[in-house]
């Protein structure tokens, strides 16, 4: 005897909030093939990570409520929160448009959800600046009127949605037509496919008859081996993609949407009144969250280098990733040359939070350290934003090294821990370097060498390790004053330095952490103290390399320059301003010379 059929009549919370786990399990497993495809706004290959990390946002912030309403609320709070990319954006002020729609019922019915999805299709067109026929949205758009157009002829949800998913199908195959730069590479849209992905997770569990079982251990990072494509040669004009959320009350949506088109394309500006999610391409990151300061507190702040992520996706430079965090100091045009990726430090002042390096540059910061009386703090980035980069490097390089900052200083070399044990499948080391700024930019400059030379992972390990107990910092602090105020110095003991006005040198210890490794009572004497260490160690081994770094002291750092090439007979392999998240406790005027011995 055939079985029954039992029609699904109504969605309630539980319902909701259980299919939207099942079709974000179906993007989750699916995300590798999604960043293989992506080329629309730009190939940086990034849409299924994106997308499965909004998902994982949602799987971790929303809870299961009777009622519909309150369930969608949860629901797109926490994409909102947690969304990624443009894709991810759309997807969350769709989901937000829905919450707004469902009215307060406590379940669904195939009539009012049709009418629902409709009006929030619309809500997410309005939400992108300049939209684009042919993507994400489109597909969004032609599933939501076949659900509407559908929705009197049936009372069964599973019907509805096997009706409305061919045509979800149909907008997607089309979108190479409508977009050329799909049709060249030979690819559909990788954001309108995640979200036919979703439908299909849906609606394949929808049919299992399970709707209450689905485990949120399922959704977990699994990135399978990248898939190889050609490379692509669209041109990225607008290097930075660039997010945020945005909180207050009574925002300024227009306002906001005015500043945020001002500064690139590709802009998306989501939610109302008290919080909105900006995403936006641009070459000026610093610029914009500077503006961005006086229209909302910014939080959950991503910028993602799209450069360095299109030539990771389609040109690696070698099997081995290498990847740092901001606190190495190490210039720019070495870090884009090796492909060496690196995760911002977050820096907070007041109630703003900028990303070290990238919306925070070293100038502004210094120029603002010395004018503020409110102290900034320095923070170790959300894990999100560890395992998004874990996940992202996994899809596309054989096996990955993380180079940290001193892990007596940071809980940088934890959170580097804790999100790869969440990638599966690739093989992860992650070392810290017992240094900080040029220390840990030269021991990452040459683990670099060794990776474009093809040396194999273990290799490499073991040669960084053997590395980091022969690299030297030493400190030069013009003042104990910001020391103090980063409370790295004792008030008390601060006080009694600048009576006696003792200039301590510090350096890191075998523990990865602060010392102070001698005393000056002049900046001549600790220029004289350093160069002698510097003599010293140059004497007992031989110098691989060495380098200078400055908080806004440019003059002092070639002096230091010119003593060292003197001392050592050649120059340094650099000399650069130190990032901000170190001039939190250095402050302005301090000067670093940092030495890795063969």
């Amino acid at each position: 005897m055939k079985p029954v059929k039992l029609k699904i009549r109504y969605l309630n919370g539980r319902r909701l909030y259980s299919a939207f786990l099942a079709g974000g399990n179906a993007v989750i497993h699916d995300q590798v093939t999604l960043n293989r495809i992506n080329v629309f706004p730009v190939p940086d290959g990034d849409t299924g990570t994106n997308l499965a990390s909004t998902f994982r946002a949602i799987a971790e912030g929303a809870e299961a409520k009777r009622s519909i309403r309150d369930t969608l609320k949860s629901i797109a709070n926490a994409a909102l929160h947690g969304a990624q990319g443009n894709s991810g954006l759309i997807l969350a002020q769709f989901l937000h448009g829905l919450s707004r729609e469902v009215g307060h019922d406590w379940m669904l019915t195939t009539k009012a959800f049709g009418e629902s999805v409709r009006r929030a299709a619309q809500h997410a067109a309005r939400a992108i600046l300049h939209p684009v026929d042919g993507t994400m949205i489109t597909v969004i758009h032609d599933w939501a009127e076949a659900v509407y157009q559908k929705r009197l002829h049936t009372a069964d949800f599973e019907d509805l949605l096997t009706e409305a998913l061919p045509v979800a199908r149909a907008s997607l195959r089309d979108t190479p037509r409508k977009l050329a730069v799909l049709a060249k590479a030979g690819v559909v849209d990788a954001g309108a496919k995640g979200f036919v992905d979703f439908l299909e997770g849906i609606l394949q569990f929808i049919k299992k008859g399970r709707l209450l079982r689905v485990p949120k251990t399922e959704l977990a990072w699994t990135p399978s081996e990248a898939m190889k494509t050609p490379a692509r040669d669209k041109a990225i004009h607008n290097r930075y993609c660039s997010e945020a959320l945005l909180v207050g009350q009574n925002l300024d949506v227009e306002a906001i949407r005015g500043v945020v088109e001002r500064y690139g394309d590709s802009a998306v500006v989501a939610g109302a009144d008290d919080r909105v999610r900006i995403h936006v391409h641009t070459n000026s990151p610093a610029e914009l969250f500077y503006e961005l300061k006086d229209l909302g507190a910014a939080s959950q702040i991503k910028v993602d280098d799209m450069k360095k992520q299109h030539e990771a996706a389609w040109s690696p430079k070698s099997r081995v990733a290498i990847v740092t965090d901001s606190a190495c100091d190490l210039p720019p045009e070495i870090m884009d040359e090796r492909q060496i990726h690196f995760i911002p430090m977050a820096i907070t002042w007041g109630r703003q939070m900028f990303l070290d390096k990238m919306t925070m540059k070293a100038d502004r910061f210094y120029d603002l350290l010395e004018t503020e009386r409110e102290h900034p703090t320095s923070a170790v980035p959300a894990l999100k934003a560890f395992q998004n980069t874990l996940s992202y490097l996994a899809c596309h390089y054989d096996s990955i090294i993380a180079i940290t900052l001193a892990h007596g200083l940071s809980g940088v070399y934890d959170a580097f821990h804790k999100a790869a044990e969440a990638v599966a499948g690739k093989k992860i080391a992650i070392i810290s370097s017992r240094s900080i700024s040029a220390g840990e930019g030269l021991i990452v400059a040459r683990a670099s060498e060794l990776a474009l030379a093809g040396m194999e992972h273990d290799e490499i390990v073991r040669r960084i390790e053997s590395w980091t107990p022969k690299t030297h910092l030493l400190v030069d602090v013009k003042t104990l004053k910001y020391l103090v105020r980063g409370g790295r110095v004792g008030a008390v003991k601060g006080f009694f330095g600048r009576l006696l006005r003792v200039r301590p040198i510090i350096s890191i210890d075998e523990n990865g952490k602060a010392c102070n490794i001698g005393k000056a009572f002049s900046r001549k004497g600790s220029l004289a103290g350093i160069l002698a260490r510097t003599k010293a160690l140059a004497k007992r081994d031989k110098v691989w390399g060495y380098a200078v770094v400055h908080a806004k002291n440019p003059e002092r750092a070639e002096i230091y320059g010119a003593k060292l090439t003197g001392l050592l007979g050649r120059p340094p392999a650099y000399i650069m301003d130190v990032s901000p998240v170190i001039g939190v406790h250095c402050g302005v005027g301090a000067v670093a010379v940092a030495l890795l011995m063969e």
